[in-house]
Formats: structure tokens, C-alpha cells, sequence
């Protein structure tokens, strides 16, 4: 799948309009002053001739130029090139993000990708202007940076946190992107953090922006993952969302909460500096913080039967997964049940086999103890629990491999591969695990419902003929039909009531 190449006229018009909604998906450097500013820096507008665009912060660097003092254009939230793509330098983006290169090194980040060390430098350099090495550190500074404005933590800390190896490697980063020493970045922070952010330190937390681009249908998020939240491990009200999670360095936990002014912020604790960036990059993940609602909601609304959909819901998000394992275990036990049925499913298997957090929370359960004693918990029919159990041992021991920067296509047919994981479950975890931006679930029966409501065609194979229309946004097709499914009915009769059994044995049924 490939992204929309921008021309240097479309470009230059962006900048000249200031225009925030191209914030993080292209640079632009100036020659006559030796910086690189994002769209919508408000500093005159350069001639032209005396500009280049670059896709990413780092390829700017890597040219001999510097973060613009004025607008700071690491500050932007991510580009949606990342998740629309689905080539390697898109998944190596992902995994640089993730932390790869600071766990793995580049020899890691190959690996995963298929590539040599030395080719992989090569093709993304030739793609995106910089190699890995100068990707992750052009990260790193992004989040030392963040950290810096956002916290009053020690620059010794926000260096190993930002995943500097040491104190001295981050002040000159950060001095060679920005022109400015860690203290002096700092400083330029707008107003000190309030009493609130202060005494979240105390506590050991970290208490963040997240950037995003508006519109954001944050309300809707909150909505999904409040319904699906497994007592224990995570809870949701209207305004926020929280969870427990496993990270490299142990458990951590973080809040993703929305303030009267639309503002979305993250609390957050780590046991393992070095996780706080990767857990920003999950959180970000989650609420698809990176996506471009303007470019979606335009799309889709160019069809009479969708406009409504994307006016009622203007910038709908997709849900992510906060573990890929953790999502494949779950849509399985979502699989032809409802909502419902598959929290309390979770739930029973959560008290049974998740360990307990630090702070008296629950994590979810680790695949070794899913696949050692799931059997003893799960209920149903025995051919479903031998294929969780089953995709839990290949997980832990590494036969099936899931990440967020996996090749959609290979994912797919890797997951359909095992047994008991239909087209469905493959593509929801697509969807959910890659942020695939191009999915549709014609099988699930609230798309169908959803679908018939909006009078869009609802059987499979119409739905999916339909559907083509909206590429390479399906998946966001797939959201507004979700939102479209009529409320239920309560179905007192017997008649009623094995009728719809009948329904939820053919029809798929959507778990977080």
C-alpha cells in the first residue's frame, strides 16, 4: 500500500498556509538559515528557492540541519505514512518507535525486517533520507525533548528514559538537533508544570502530552475500551483509560485521560526507565494518535451514504492493542461470542492465571501459563480451547512471532496458518496489532448490522465489493459501521432468544 506523494508545489503550500494538519508528515529545511521547521512554524514563509522537504526529522539532520527553536518540529505527533504504509521502511518506523534499536541494535532491527544490516541501511536511506542508526537517535531526541518540557524529571534520568546509553551521548544529541543544551530546552518550556504534575512525581509518575491532530473522536475510544476493559487489568470511564501491561524492563502502568479543553494526556510508571518511551509509542498506538482524521473523514465522506456517518462521528480513531500476544488471545475467545460473554471469558482467565502488578493491579496472563493451564479455565467447545492454548505455546515459545512490525500479508497468512484462526481473527489482529488502516470484516455481524442501518449492502460479498470503494480506508469504514449498529432489543421470547443463538454461532462477534 502506498501513501500519497506530496509535490514540492503541494508542499510549499502547506507551509505557506501554515497548515497544522501536514504537522509531522514532511520538514522543511532552509538553507538561508541551516534549520528545518515543521508546516505550520509561524516564521515567514521562506522563498522557495531556498527550500527542501524531507519526509522525516532525521533526514533533515542527517543534511547538515537543525530543529527550529521556534516551533520545535519534534513535538508533532507521528506521521500517518507509517500506518498507511506497509513496506519496510514503514515497519522498521514502527520498530524504532518501539524501542527495537535500543534492545536489539540495527543487526535486531534487520533481522526482524528480513534484511541485512548493511541493505537495510541502503534502502532506508534511499527512502527516507537517513539510515537506522540516525532514525533512532532523531527518536530519542523527540522523546528527551518531550520529557524536557513535559516533566521535571533529572536529565540524567530523562536520558537512559529517552534510551540514550548515557548523559553525555544525550546533551550532544540534543545540543546538535535543537542548538540548545538539555537546560536551556527545558527553560524554554512555556509555564512550570502545575502542583498536579508535581506531586505525580512524587508518586513515581509521569505526566505527559500527547500531541495528536483534530479532529479526535476521543469519546469513542474511551466508549470501546470500556465495554471490553477486564476488571483487574484495566478500567475505563467516559474521559479516560488505564491499564497494566508487561514491558522489556517489567510491569508498567499508564492513564490516557482527556481534560475539559480536548487536551489528551499520559500518566504513566515504569519499573525500567528505558520502557517510558516505547509505552508513550503504545499509548499512542491505542488511541491512533498518528492518523490524518482530516485526509480520512474527507475520503469517505466523497460517498452520499457515508457523510452522515463521518458528521455524526468526525474523527474517528481505530483502536489499537496494547500487546500483540495478548490481542490474538483475545480476539480468539471473542470469536462467534458477544461482547459480553467474551469480557467474562477474559475476566475468569485473567484471576486465574494474570499476575498480580506491583501496585495491586492484574497483568494480563503470560502466554507459557495460558498454554500450561488455560485448559483448566477456559469453558466452551474443546476444538476453541486447544486453539487458544495452542497459538498461546506457539507465542511463548516463539514458533508464531507477532509484532507490531510485522508484513501485513505475511502476518495474515502466519495466523492462518494455526488452527482455529479464521479470516476474521487474522484480519481484526491486523487491524488491532499493525494499525492496518485497509480493513474490512465483512463476517462480523455488528459491521453487517451496521452496514444494513446505513443502507450499505450487508451480506459478505456485497459488503465487500462495497467496501472497495473506501480504500485504502477501511478500516475506518469498519469503525463508523460499528458505531452504526443499532442499539439491541431485549428478546424475552424463547423463540427470539434461540434465534439469535443461532445468529452468534455464524456470525463473528469484535473483542478488544
Amino acid at each position: 500500500m502506498s501513501f500519497p506523494i506530496m509535490s514540492f508545489d503541494e508542499r510549499y503550500r502547506a507551509i505557506d498556509a501554515r497548515d497544522t494538519r501536514f504537522d509531522g508528515q514532511f520538514v522543511t529545511a532552509v538553507h538561508s538559515t541551516g534549520i528545518y521547521c515543521r508546516p505550520s512554524c509561524p516564521a515567514r514563509t521562506p522563498k522557495r528557492e531556498n527550500v527542501s522537504f524531507y519526509p522525516t526529522s532525521a533526514a533533515a539532520h542527517e543534511a547538515g540541519f537543525r530543529a527550529c527553536k521556534r516551533c520545535l518540529p519534534e513535538a508533532a505527533p507521528g506521521s500517518p505514512a507509517w500506518d498507511v504504509r506497509g513496506d519496510a521502511a514503514a515497519r522498521a518506523m514502527r520498530l524504532i518507535a518501539d524501542g527495537v534499536v535500543e534492545r536489539e541494535g540495527v543487526s535486531g532491527l534487520a533481522a526482524r525486517l528480513g534484511y541485512s544490516s548493511r541493505h537495510l541501511t541502503r534502502l532506508l536511506t534511499a527512502e527516507l533520507g537517513a539510515g537506522p542508526l540516525a532514525l533512532a537517535r532523531a527518536h530519542r531526541a523527540h522523546n528527551a525533548r518531550m520529557l524536557l518540557v513535559g516533566t521535571d524529571l533529572p536529565i540524567a534520568d530523562i536520558a537512559f528514559s529517552a534510551g540514550f546509553a548515557s548523559i553525555r551521548q544525550a546533551g550532544d544529541t540534543i545540543r546538535e538537533v535543537f542548538g540548545l543544551t538539555p537546560t536551556e530546552l527545558r527553560a524554554k518550556r512555556r509555564q512550570p508544570l502545575g502542583a498536579g504534575a508535581a506531586a505525580a512525581l512524587v508518586s513515581g509518575e509521569i505526566d505527559l502530552l500527547l500531541p495528536h491532530r483534530e479532529p479526535m473522536d476521543a469519546a469513542g475510544i474511551f466508549a470501546w475500551m470500556a465495554v471490553r476493559a477486564v476488571p483487574g487489568v484495566e478500567v475505563a470511564t467516559a474521559d479516560s483509560f488505564s491499564r497494566h501491561l508487561r514491558m522489556p524492563g517489567g510491569p508498567a502502568w499508564f492513564e490516557v485521560r482527556q481534560d475539559a479543553t480536548g487536551t489528551l494526556r499520559l500518566r504513566a510508571r515504569v519499573t525500567h526507565l528505558g520502557d517510558l518511551a516505547p509505552l508513550v509509542a503504545t499509548a499512542r498506538r491505542i488511541f491512533d494518535l498518528d492518523a490524518d482524521p482530516v485526509a480520512v473523514d474527507a475520503a469517505l465522506s466523497e460517498h452520499p451514504l457515508l457523510a452522515p456517518l463521518v458528521g455524526r462521528i468526525p474523527g474517528i480513531r481505530v483502536p489499537g492493542a496494547a500487546d500483540p500476544h495478548e490481542m490474538l488471545i483475545r480476539a480468539m475467545i471473542g470469536q462467534q461470542i458477544t461482547v459480553a460473554a467474551a469480557r467474562t471469558a477474559l475476566t475468569a482467565l485473567t484471576v486465574a492465571l494474570g499476575e498480580e502488578a506491583p501496585d495491586g493491579g492484574l497483568l494480563f496472563p503470560a502466554m507459557t501459563a495460558i498454554a500450561e493451564r488455560g485448559a483448566e479455565v477456559l469453558r466452551g467447545p474443546a476444538a476453541r480451547i486447544r486453539a487458544v492454548t495452542g497459538a498461546a505455546a506457539a507465542l511463548a515459545d516463539g514458533t508464531l512471532a507477532l509484532t507490531v512490525g510485522d508484513d501485513s500479508g505475511a502476518q495474515r497468512a502466519a495466523l492462518l496458518a494455526m488452527p482455529g484462526i479464521g479470516p476474521w481473527t487474522a484480519d481484526y489482529v491486523r487491524m488491532r496489532v499493525l494499525g492496518d488502516p485497509d480493513i474490512i470484516l465483512p463476517g462480523d455481524v455488528a459491521i453487517r448490522s451496521g452496514a444494513a442501518a446505513a443502507g450499505i449492502p450487508s451480506e459478505p460479498a456485497a459488503l465487500t465489493a462495497w467496501a472497495e470503494r473506501t480504500a485504502p480506508w477501511r478500516s475506518y469504514l469498519s469503525a463508523h459501521l460499528w458505531a452504526a449498529m443499532p442499539p439491541r432489543t431485549t428478546k424475552r421470547s424463547t423463540t427470539k432468544r434461540s434465534t439469535a443463538k443461532r445468529t452468534t454461532k455464524t456470525a463473528h462477534k469484535e473483542l478488544s
